[in-house]
């Protein structure tokens, strides 16, 4: 039994070349062999692909179908070698890689120092904002981003959703009171995140028993920094609404009391977001994998 795939590029040879001998010598093949292969696919269709003479050939109206879509499955063909190759490929080069400051200061740098340790041929190129980048106009392999996406025509892996807790130190509570319900928050300093690109969030939203509650809160302390928030919350100055991953050793230790505990705190949903291609580099399919893996 001949090899289809093997045929195929013995019968798209031929027409290139103009004749069997041509194509033989081209593919180290003899004229017989190379006629054997012709046979063998003239006889799967049930069709003449070319018509032959001692002078010259040319392809029959099927022969010429058959000869374009061949071309089509020999690339496709190649294209899963490649694939191949690139997943035996080792991860190396720069990573240009975007993330929100807070999640990228806390929880993604320490991650990115064990990612580069396991793939030590790949350098991480990191920048922190919270503004939404450009990932063509501004050279970045991927990107996280915690909030909800639009449809951008970018790939986007979901990453666990982006935890909140509300926190403060003993001291403010000793001094003002916990908060039992969502509705107490309105008589608290809330310390405040100041978005970028959108006003400061003053609704704050928890999940009790009977559904969502959401609670309008003051702030006199506007900041864009998740870590200062967290810092003006340790200095007793007010209840700040943060990421668990960033507050869970200030928990632990008793730095700061969760308050509303029995209540679900607000998520954010979260991605890595990167440019379609048929062929990702082995650095950002590694990355992508590690991330997701990390955080998933």
């Amino acid at each position: 039994m001949m090899d289809r795939l093997t045929s195929m590029q013995v019968f798209v040879k031929v027409v290139e070349a103009g004749t069997l001998t041509a194509a033989g010598i081209g593919l180290g093949l003899s004229s017989q062999m190379v006629g054997k292969h012709l046979r063998f696919l003239e006889e799967r269709t049930g069709a003449r692909l070319l018509h032959r003479t001692t002078r010259r050939q040319s392809l029959t109206e099927i022969g010429s179908a058959y000869y374009e879509r061949c071309k089509l499955v020999l690339a496709e063909a190649d294209a899963a070698d490649a694939i191949a190759q690139n997943l035996r490929a080792t991860p190396r080069g720069k990573l240009r890689i975007n993330a929100p400051l807070s999640f990228g200061a806390h929880s993604l740098t320490p991650a990115l120092t064990r990612y580069m340790q396991r793939f030590p041929e790949v350098s991480v190129e990191l920048t922190l904002t919270d503004r939404v980048v450009d990932l063509a106009e501004e050279g970045y392999d991927a990107v996280i981003r915690i909030s909800p996406l639009k449809d951008s025509g970018l790939i986007a892996r979901a990453l666990k959703p982006y935890q909140l807790i509300a926190c403060a130190a003993p001291a403010y509570l000793a001094e003002r009171g916990t908060p039992q319900v969502p509705a107490d928050l309105a008589g608290h300093e809330c310390l405040g995140f100041a978005y970028w690109a959108a006003p400061p969030l003053f609704d704050w939203e928890f999940t009790g028993p009977s559904g969502s509650e959401r609670v309008t809160v003051r702030s006199q302390f506007l900041v864009n920094n998740g870590q200062a928030l967290r810092q003006a919350a340790l200095s007793g100055f007010g209840i700040t609404l943060q990421a668990e991953d960033m507050l869970r050793e200030d928990i632990a230790s008793g730095r700061l009391v969760q308050v509303l505990s029995n209540y679900g705190a607000p998520t954010r949903p979260m991605h890595i977001v990167f440019m379609p291609d048929r062929r990702p580099t082995p650095k950002l399919r590694s990355f992508v994998d590690f991330v997701v893996a990390e955080f998933g």
